[in-house]
């Protein structure tokens, strides 16, 4: 299989690459996850001027006409820069969401605000007690006339802090834990009855508890159909999975090459620890959990449009080794750097926590080995 790229998704990435050189050394990025806002709106902007938001939607929603791929080499260069400016949330999550289902009015108004770089979005659907469920919601909807009420709790919504509308998943009908009866709304985050609970996480980022008390939307704020939202949310989310294994991997690659460079000129009775063969077969394996990491990616983000099967079989798949790997060679990394591997000074334990939390978002490692045998069986 060739897996070449074309000369505009070459230009695409140099592009990325540039930024990422340009504004996110590691005293740079700290500055940004250390300010007020813990993320930049200039830097925001420069990235929607790039072309970057545009990248992944046809030409005739007012993108660039390109693909998943595009959003890979995307955020494989975030990757390799610790990027916190929430594109995931809300170009892949929230401009897919629009993207499969959304209606006209709902494309005409919106999208344009995303690619602009005006509107950031936040993607609520996790809540306490649902551990990876996207079915397991107690936030309800009730009808009112033509309009809707919501109520419930939204938990670990990252990149809320910074948005400025939600899209939340809701229970329009049917118990707790059934497929059927989940609906999509969009909903402004300065709505009536709104309320946000801010804090870091532990990577750098920003998430926030959403509380919703007699919150209410209109019958236009719909995605998709009603009750029929929890097809659409999965197969956004498989997409998702794939961006952030793109990001492991490129996160993967800096701690790889970091720690072999280090490994030579570190040295200790007299020559390079890397000159001793133990150490040697540890950075072989890191290399090659990298590079199984990198194939995964290639091939979830390849499998994206087939059918509803095959494609989440290649989401838990490639999740489950972007997991042990980020593990792996995170661990490793560390070690390999002796006590100064921990540091705020040095880079490694930022890339560490960033693919620690990979692990986590959109299911972990248990939870998609048992998604993926489900599928199989």
């Amino acid at each position: 299989m060739d897996f070449s790229f074309t000369e505009e998704q070459t230009l695409l990435r140099n592009t990325v690459q540039r930024f990422v050189q340009d504004n996110y050394e590691l005293e740079a990025r700290q500055k940004i996850v250390n300010s007020e806002e813990g993320f930049s709106r200039d830097y925001w902007q420069q990235l929607a001027e790039l072309g970057l938001f545009m990248a992944p939607f046809s030409e005739e929603l007012g993108g660039m006409g390109g693909s998943q791929i595009e959003t890979m080499i995307i955020m494989e260069e975030f990757g390799r820069g610790l990027v916190v400016e929430p594109y995931v949330p809300t170009v892949v999550l929230a401009g897919g969401l629009l993207r499969e289902a959304g209606s006209q009015a709902q494309k005409d108004e919106l999208l344009p605000s995303i690619i602009g770089g005006e509107t950031i979005f936040a993607v609520a659907y996790a809540e306490p007690q649902g551990r990876y469920n996207l079915a397991d919601i107690t936030t309800r909807a009730e009808k009112d006339g033509s309009d809707f009420r919501l109520n419930g709790h939204k938990a670990v919504v990252l990149g809320a802090p910074w948005a400025n509308k939600l899209i939340i998943s809701a229970r329009t009908s049917g118990g707790q834990r059934d497929d059927s009866g989940i609906t999509l709304f969009i909903v402004d985050k300065n709505t009536d009855g709104v309320s946000s609970r801010d804090y870091p996480t532990i990577d750098g980022s920003r998430a926030s508890e959403i509380i919703l008390e007699n919150v209410k939307v209109s019958g236009d704020a719909v995605i998709g159909e009603v009750d029929d939202g929890l097809p659409l949310l999965s197969k956004i989310f498989d997409e998702g999975i794939a961006a952030i294994c793109a990001e492991a991997s490129g996160a993967m690659r800096v701690l790889n090459d970091t720690t072999i460079e280090y490994c030579k000129t570190r040295k200790q009775f007299g020559m390079p620890i890397g000159k001793f063969q133990v150490l040697q077969h540890r950075m072989v394996d890191m290399f090659m959990e990298c590079e199984q990491s990198v194939s995964m990616t290639y091939m979830v983000n390849l499998k994206l449009d087939e059918s509803d099967v095959e494609r989440e079989k290649a989401a838990s798949a490639a999740k489950v080794q972007i997991g042990k790997s980020g593990k792996f060679i995170g661990q490793n990394a560390v070690q390999l750097h002796g006590g100064m591997g921990m540091t705020d000074e040095l880079n490694v334990g930022h890339y560490f926590k960033r693919l620690t939390m990979i692990d986590t978002q959109f299911g972990n490692v248990d939870h998609h080995l048992k998604r993926y045998a489900a599928l199989d069986a």
